[in-house]
């Protein structure tokens, strides 16, 4: 790599004076203090002088004015009078009319970063097929076999639409091109399930599989613009600081909208709903898709927060959340449908059926709360059912990151064997569907019944094994301890 490639805001006079004959437009300001150029600092403000600041420095600046002892009535301002106005406009990035105007110095600019590849930001081959994406999520995931199949075709569509966008864009320029017949339109997912289920876990591991951005916002903080809370910027903020401030890469990114709920209009209420239709309202650009400015490093923007512009059509939505009382909204219309006859269905039919989300239309939603337009740009719907005790043992053996193999890691660097008998896990299973929060409480109960077991074993070198019993659980017994042979 040649020298001046290393530094690239120390050009020599040789170098500048040939420099003037290229076009302004392949050159970019930096920052006098920083050295950071536009592109990773954003807008600069041009100071007398021509002498460049980024936001960050000048916030830095004003804060130690405004921190120190400086007592301003001291200070003689009419000796001011000849000096220019400063000039705080923003002086857009490659705007070669604006650039010569301020006669910026060639020390304060830097030559632009070129793209090496202007292709698609992956190959069709790289998008593994939905049997593939679901495979891998059944090492992580137990049970929702209808949710994982649904999520592993939708996720699949969505990264082909944009590779098919990124292909058309290559082709935009070419001669005689001929408009595309077929557009893909965007497809994003509501996920519906009670607490528990394992909403945020299939999103978190989906994202880890495919190597993408994540971000996990929580819609009970969003609020209207302008109302103590965070913006819907605020969804895109946390997607580009998981990016590294990459903005290619977040546009490429999952977005997870958990309890979303909570945004679902108030009924019967006189103030107006910042926290809930308008959230939805805002919202919609969003899942549409649409060129968004969003603030780098912060919840809120205001004059001295760099801004980075992320076009959100190509992020993969997923709402989810639990949706209480829906299921009452789902058994009152199917109730209604019923007939009278030799051949009618029952009344109770759907009391006790524990699949029932699974009957979920719009129109339920709608009287839940959330407004039809919001509905309509979440054409994926994705049910979760409630865990069942097999299914909680399940989660507690076979994952790949199962709780207990975290616990049996654990005293494994002790040189102790933990082991669970069956009749145990069966106890921790049922105990959990008692306390209705799904598979959080599995975890809670081993971190309750594991911390006398965790503390007690390290006092002994000599304990081999350790086995967990139903009777140490139910509090009429202990475990079993093995010693280790001499």
């Amino acid at each position: 790599m040649e020298e001046k490639e290393k530094n690239p805001g120390m050009e020599t006079e040789t170098e500048q004076g040939g420099d003037e004959k290229e076009n302004e437009q392949d050159y970019e300001k930096i920052c006098y203090i920083c050295r950071r150029p536009e592109s990773t600092a954003g807008s600069m403000i041009v100071m007398p002088g021509n002498m460049c600041l980024c936001h960050d420095c000048m916030q830095k600046a004003f804060d130690s004015v405004v921190g120190g002892n400086l007592d301003l009535s001291k200070i003689d301002f009419s000796q001011l009078s000849g000096m220019p106005f400063m000039n705080l406009n923003f002086v857009p990035t490659g705007n070669s009319e604006d650039a010569a105007k301020m006669q910026i110095p060639r020390r304060q600019q830097v030559k632009k970063k070129k793209r090496e590849n202007a292709g698609p930001a992956f190959e069709l081959k790289d998008i593994p097929a939905p049997h593939i994406i679901k495979r891998r999520l059944d090492e992580y995931v137990i049970g929702q076999e209808r949710a994982k199949k649904v999520i592993s075709v939708a996720v699949y569509n969505h990264y082909k639409r944009v590779y098919a966008e990124s292909i058309r864009r290559m082709k935009k320029g070419a001669e005689n091109e001929e408009p595309e017949e077929v557009t893909i339109e965007k497809s994003n997912i509501l996920m519906i399930g009670p607490t528990g289920s394992g909403k945020t876990y299939l999103v978190r591991t989906l994202a880890r599989l495919l190597d993408v951005p994540l971000a996990i916002a929580d819609a009970t903080s969003l609020t209207e613009a302008g109302y103590i809370g965070d913006d819907i910027e605020s969804v895109l903020s946390k997607l580009l600081a998981a990016a590294g401030n990459d903005v290619e890469r977040a546009e490429h990114g999952i977005i997870f909208i958990d309890e979303i709920d909570k945004i679902a209009k108030k009924r019967e209420t006189n103030t107006r709903d910042v926290s809930g239709e308008s959230v939805q309202q805002e919202l919609l650009k969003l899942l549409e898709g649409s060129r968004v400015e969003v603030p780098v490093g912060s919840n809120q923007k205001n004059a001295l927060t760099p801004l980075k512009t992320v076009n959100t059509d190509h992020i993969l939505f997923i709402c989810g959340g639990a949706f209480p009382d829906l299921e009452k909204i789902i058994r009152e219309r199917l109730t209604k449908t019923s007939s009278m006859g030799f051949g009618a269905e029952l009344k109770d039919k759907y009391e006790e059926e524990p699949d029932i989300l699974h009957h979920v239309i719009n129109k339920d939603l709608r009287e839940f709360g959330m407004i039809p337009e919001f509905l309509g740009r979440l054409p994926v719907t994705v049910t979760l059912q409630k865990l069942t005790e097999d299914l909680l043992v399940k989660i507690l053996r076979e994952p790949k990151n199962a709780i207990l193999k975290q616990y049996e890691k654990l005293l494994e660097m002790d040189e102790v064997k933990l082991v669970f008998e069956n009749e145990a896990l069966e106890w921790i299973a049922k105990e959990a569907i008692k306390r209705d929060t799904g598979a959080r409480a599995l975890r809670a109960i081993l971190e309750e019944y594991m911390l006398d077991i965790m503390y007690e074993i390290p006092k002994d070198p000599n304990i081999g094994s350790v086995v967990v019993t139903r009777p140490y659980l139910e509090k009429t017994g202990g475990p079993r301890i093995q010693m280790r042979e001499s």
